[in-house]
């Protein structure tokens, strides 16, 4: 039997037990979830036991444990590392969902007229790492793996992935392959696939701005006491210019310049402006002067507010002169920034900023950097052609604009390329109520997976 055939025999059971992953809630931001995020190593830790890894094991770290498990079928033949993410982001605010959100359901959708999987952590990232175990499982039973392969899948990601450096430090020799493959990222189509060649890095931050110390009544001190939500909003109004240009001293001092024929490579890739705001729902697109949507997401640094807050915010109405005011900012990065730095002159900036009515904390919560990774390496010819035998074109190397920080760490400390094979479409919702993954996507990603492992092989010369 064929790795296409048995895929075909089991896509029901892959399905479900997909399905069964997502209901574990693996918020792993939310302490309440603690239980649920070691639940889903767990089910990992079974899943590759079930498919036929060996030496699979619950790693535990200061913070949520790390799976790994192997299957050496020859020393002499190339290894694959597989990495992926069990934890996923919070379904907050759950009244936007149109269904639970760790209650899976297939419903048809125009970019989806097969069905798509709407739950979170679909796509990002149990539906995406799901399809290698199951890739692996339908190799083992096809007597059809050419190569050894390694699996470390994390509880970390949307943490900031703080324990994972360590585990990687401890276990370079465990860890050592000749490529590494992440299922973490998105295509630009179904019709016209891509990988990823390109990642933004990130600091993330957050701010307290204090005035009086306490609550104050608005009419008796209203006009006379620094409101402190009033002077974070033009605090953070500040940090960019008219052109969208961010104003804190030396952000864009190790920004890399791409050269024009590099910027023209890059706006090749289909993009329809029309259909990217139809998507939206938006009017027009927004972002630095003189860079082409494609370029703001892909080559150029940003800084937005992720969440603003203070004050009362119940039902009705209060007059209250808040204390405090909080933001949480995060920086999206480009080479050769270094996130330790962007955070240390974000801090001294927004201090220097703050008028002498009010007091400024500044918090780090965590950060990454950026990566680009060959596109002319043996693990990218595989992908690559493994992607145009099972969507018959040739795939497109793209830039993307999320953050995955341990591809930096594992270019430096493992000495080699991940390959960003992801197979999740940009209208697939990350992050926001109604996550979904295409059905199709899930079932054609792990058949082209399977052929990644053919390709790689014969790359090889095995």
């Amino acid at each position: 039997m064929s790795v296409a055939s048995y895929l075909e025999k089991n896509k029901a059971r892959f399905l479900q037990e997909l399905f069964d992953l997502l209901r574990i809630p693996s918020v792993s931001a939310d302490p309440k979830f603690k239980g649920d995020v070691v639940a889903a190593a767990n089910f990992v830790k079974n899943s590759l036991e079930k498919a036929g890894a060996d030496r699979v094991e619950i790693c535990e770290t200061p913070g949520f444990p790390i799976v790994y498990g192997e299957k050496i079928i020859d020393p002499k033949l190339p290894t694959v590392l597989v990495y992926g993410h069990y934890d996923v982001q919070p379904a907050d605010p759950y009244e936007l969902w149109d269904s639970p959100p760790f209650e899976p359901v297939l419903k048809k959708t125009a970019i989806h007229p097969e069905g798509a999987i709407f739950a979170r952590g679909a796509a990002d990232d149990k539906g995406q790492f799901y399809m290698h175990i199951k890739a692996f499982e339908a190799m083992m039973a096809t007597s059809d793996l050419p190569c050894n392969v390694k699996f470390m899948i994390e509880g970390e990601e949307e943490i900031g992935s703080d324990n994972l450096d360590k585990f990687v430090l401890a276990n370079k020799e465990r860890l050592r392959a000749d490529v590494i493959l992440i299922s973490d990222t998105h295509m630009i189509g179904m019709q016209d696939p891509s990988i990823t060649v390109g990642l933004r890095g990130m600091a993330y931050m957050e701010v307290e701005v204090t005035g009086s110390n306490r609550d104050l009544h608005s009419g008796t001190y209203g006009g006379a006491v620094a409101n402190p939500i009033n002077v974070l909003c033009k605090m953070i109004a500040s940090l960019k210019d008219e052109n969208e240009h961010i104003t804190i001293p030396g952000f864009y001092e190790k920004v890399q310049e791409l050269s024009a024929a590099q910027r023209q490579r890059l706006n090749e890739a289909p993009f329809d402006l029309s259909e990217y705001k139809g998507k939206l729902d938006i009017q027009e697109v927004h972002g630095e002067k003189g860079y082409t949507t494609i370029e703001r997401i892909g080559i150029r640094p940003t800084l937005d507010v992720n969440g603003i807050w203070g004050g009362y915010t119940g039902e009705g109405a209060k007059t209250v002169l808040p204390s405090k005011a909080f933001a949480k900012i995060s920086m999206r990065l480009v080479p050769d920034q270094d996130w330790h730095e962007i955070a240390t002159l974000f801090e001294t900036h927004f201090k220097a900023i703050a008028p002498a009515s009010v007091t400024v904390k500044v918090k780090a919560h965590h950060g990454g950097a950026p990566a680009v990774v060959s596109d002319s390496s043996l693990g990218y010819q595989a992908a690559e052609a493994a992607m145009e035998e099972t969507f018959g074109k040739r795939p497109i190397p793209t830039r993307e604009g999320g953050s995955i920080p341990i591809v930096a760490l594992f270019q430096k400390e493992l000495g080699s390329d991940p390959i960003l094979f992801g197979f999740g479409l940009d209208t697939d919702a990350l992050h926001s109520p109604n996550e979904h993954y295409g059905v199709k996507n899930y079932l054609i990603g792990i058949e082209t997976i399977a052929a990644f492992f053919r390709h790689f092989s014969t790359l090889n010369g095995k």
